[in-house]
């Protein structure tokens, strides 16, 4: 930042954040997901099967909305329910492979709008994006793993 930018409030940096989620999401052609089933799907394909109450939990939600939205979800062919193999009571939601195909989809969808956007940026603002998104993943999953 040169000295004739001021710094931005934190404020400032919500609404930058909001309106960038809002921008590449907008940017999918995919059929679209709610927020929460997008978050889910995201968390199945990236991690791998969950049971619904630990699934529920990762994703901050109730037990009975998570339940009512893998029904939505299975219902899409996006995930389906499979026993536990290590406690045949217990239940797994997985995603499909339609569902990591649809998720898949998306993330490469959304990666471009990115990069179409930050090709707009300046060389030095460039390097800054690509410094600072990073650098706040990496603070977001440190507080998750002290939490």
């Amino acid at each position: 930042m040169d000295s004739e930018t001021p710094a931005a409030s934190p404020e400032d940096l919500m609404i930058a954040v909001e309106q960038l989620v809002r921008y590449v999401r907008s940017s999918a052609t995919t059929a679209s997901l709610s927020v929460a089933a997008a978050s889910a799907l995201g968390r199945l394909s990236r991690e791998g099967p969950y049971r619904l109450t630990e699934l529920a939990r990762a994703e901050r939600v109730s037990q009975p909305n998570m339940t009512q939205l893998v029904t939505r979800m299975e219902r899409a062919g996006l995930v389906r329910r499979v026993a536990d193999s290590s406690d045949g009571r217990g239940v797994l939601v997985q995603a499909t492979e339609t569902g990591l195909d649809f998720f898949r989809q998306r993330r490469t969808e959304h990666a471009e709008a990115l990069r179409e956007l930050v090709e707009e940026l300046t060389g030095p603002e460039q390097r800054a994006v690509k410094t600072a998104l990073p650098a706040l993943a990496r603070a977001i999953q440190q507080r998750r793993a002290r939490s």
